[in-house]
């Protein structure tokens, strides 16, 4: 079993999924040198690879096309920047829940590949109005070790992390001879930058050239490092929770 873009119902029915993994990023600019659609490819390609990785180790797993759009409220002054509400982002989930407890699919993973993206509240939500056990991973949150080692500054939007990722899976749609050097402004008030202080960035003014993370550095190498580490990485989380009964989870 891989991803619905591979399946038939034939495949489906033969091998019915303990585990669905739901891909989600955003359609924003990412710096002047990476394509509009890096948060979206990005979260399948892993996500996928995943998929196909915890299945080789006796997983049942599918893997759901990605939602392309996110929480991009602050980036709506870029061109062809798409936000989604939070009250669309709830829905979609709703529906999502409502469908595959349907068919009795009772284990639903959340692959986020976008930092807007805010899952926390719905899940609880909806864990406690439908028999279902939904979890999340934030990829941006994983693997600080690795990151620390692979890379010298990741950065957190379109930075030496994202570029050399999709340097590894799509290097054809990477421009980095259009690269801003991705600074950050400070705010005004330095009371906003401690800690537990929190508002949403005014994200052009903040980042001008919409970037967070200098991508100067990046490679194919440090990409394929991360992807794989990364694959690996949630892969032993979807085979753990297909292997586990689901009265046991969490």
């Amino acid at each position: 079993m891989a991803s619905t873009f591979d399946l038939n119902y034939q495949d489906i029915k033969e091998n019915t999924p303990e585990v669905v993994i739901l891909p989600w990023g955003a359609t924003e600019a990412h710096n002047y040198h990476l394509p509009y659609s890096t948060d979206v490819t990005e979260a399948f390609m892993v996500a996928d690879r995943a998929t196909d990785l915890a299945n080789l180790s006796g997983a049942k797993t599918v893997c759901l096309p990605p939602i392309p759009f996110g929480a991009n409220a602050q980036q709506l002054d870029q061109y062809i920047t798409i936000s989604f509400s939070v009250e669309t982002i709830y829905k979609i989930l709703l529906d999502v829940v409502f469908s595959l407890t349907r068919q009795g699919i009772k284990k639903l993973v959340i692959f986020n590949f976008h930092g807007g993206n805010e899952f926390k509240p719905f899940i609880r939500d909806l864990m406690g109005k439908h028999d279902i056990f939904i979890l999340l991973i934030d990829a941006f949150s994983m693997l600080p070790i690795d990151v620390k080692e692979i890379f010298d500054e990741s950065g957190d939007h379109a930075g030496e992390l994202e570029t050399s990722l999709m340097l590894y899976l799509r290097e054809k749609s990477v421009r980095l001879e259009h690269a801003g050097e991705g600074k950050r402004n400070k705010y005004k008030l330095s009371s906003l930058s401690e800690k537990g202080v929190w508002t949403p960035r005014p994200w052009s003014k903040v980042h001008p050239d919409t970037g967070s993370g200098n991508p100067a550095l990046a490679t194919v190498k440090k990409g394929e490092q991360y992807f794989n580490k990364l694959s690996e990485a949630t892969a032993k989380i979807l085979l753990e929770v297909s292997e586990t009964d689901y009265k046991q989870l969490p």
